[in-house]
């Protein structure tokens, strides 16, 4: 359009493709913040995370047969499962499932809140889904219409 580009002379014009690059790099320069593993403790099957607003936390607690290592940071509840826990799951809204155990930046990382006895820390994703799915009013993936 006529009029609308108000371009400097000399000014550099990004394209897309090196607006995201920019992004990719700004944000791969920082190392991945993991939620740590506590000592004594294996994950033979890898590990992954699903992040839960904090209110939710408690309620799933309470239904869950087994709870795994818990960490929370004020504003949400992380769960370890083992890694791709999300095949095949559709998580629902407002979880977040983060592969391999990484969080966003934030002010202060998650703290561990709960850790099982034994030596695995994983929460297992089934249980975990169905009472996430429960406290969501969501329908489990596998108990949805299929359409042709």
């Amino acid at each position: 359009m006529r009029g609308t580009s108000a371009t400097r002379p000399g000014a550099q014009v990004l394209s897309l493709d090196t607006l995201v690059r920019l992004k990719r790099e700004r944000t791969a320069s920082g190392a991945p913040r993991r939620l740590p593993v506590p000592e004594g403790m294996t994950v033979p099957l890898g590990c992954d995370a699903v992040a839960v607003p904090a209110g939710f936390g408690p309620l799933l607690m309470t239904r869950l047969p087994r709870v795994g290592c818990v960490y929370a940071d004020g504003a949400h509840w992380w769960w370890l499962v083992p890694s791709e826990s999300d095949v095949v799951l559709d998580w629902p809204a407002p979880a977040h499932y983060a592969a391999g155990a990484v969080v966003p930046d934030t002010v202060h990382a998650p703290g561990l809140i709960h850790k099982p006895a034994g030596t695995l820390p994983y929460t297992p994703p089934i249980p975990l889904y169905l009472a996430l799915c429960r406290v969501t009013g969501t329908t489990p993936v596998w108990s949805r219409p299929i359409s042709a």
